[in-house]
């Protein structure tokens, strides 16, 4: 039914309360392959804010927050395939909805699975709500996991 999951991690533990669902569907499934995504916001575009930090800071810190970022869904990978399922691992850069979105078009994913924060209210109104972004506009079906029922 499925061939490709995606699943985006934030690092957050709320952000993996969608790993058990992701095991179960992707091993209950037999899915071939279940990507987890890092997206990192665009750096602001401001250089006057970071004079001090001179020419080069901007890719020094894309490349180290590429790196941490990777390291983080590999070690994250690893965990799942201990339970036999075929996961890769990407970083990409944009505002998270999105990248979601663009990916998920663009490497032919036919699942997401992604947790909520669980925001509501004018918190969820001044923070907006990437789960809600998703859901409203991907042209594949999401599983949205209600991370506060994890927390236990």
């Amino acid at each position: 039914m499925y061939k490709k999951i995606l699943v985006p991690l934030d690092g957050s533990d709320l952000a993996e309360c969608a790993l058990a669902h992701v095991k179960a569907i992707a091993s209950g499934c037999y899915v071939p392959e279940v990507v987890l995504l890092g997206v990192h916001e665009p750096l602001p575009s401001d250089g006057m804010m970071y004079a001090e930090l001179g020419d080069g800071w901007q890719d020094e810190f894309r490349k180290k927050r590429h790196s941490g970022t990777k390291q983080y869904l590999d070690n994250v990978a690893t965990e799942l395939r201990k339970s036999a399922i075929n996961v890769f691992t990407d970083v990409v850069e944009g505002t998270p909805a999105e990248a979601i979105l663009d990916y998920t078009k663009k490497k032919n994913v036919d699942l997401i699975i992604m947790s909520t924060h669980g925001r509501s209210g004018v918190v969820r109104w001044a923070m907006g709500s990437v789960a809600d972004k998703v859901m409203r506009h991907a042209a594949v079906p999401v599983l949205a996991v209600a991370s506060p029922s994890c927390r236990a």
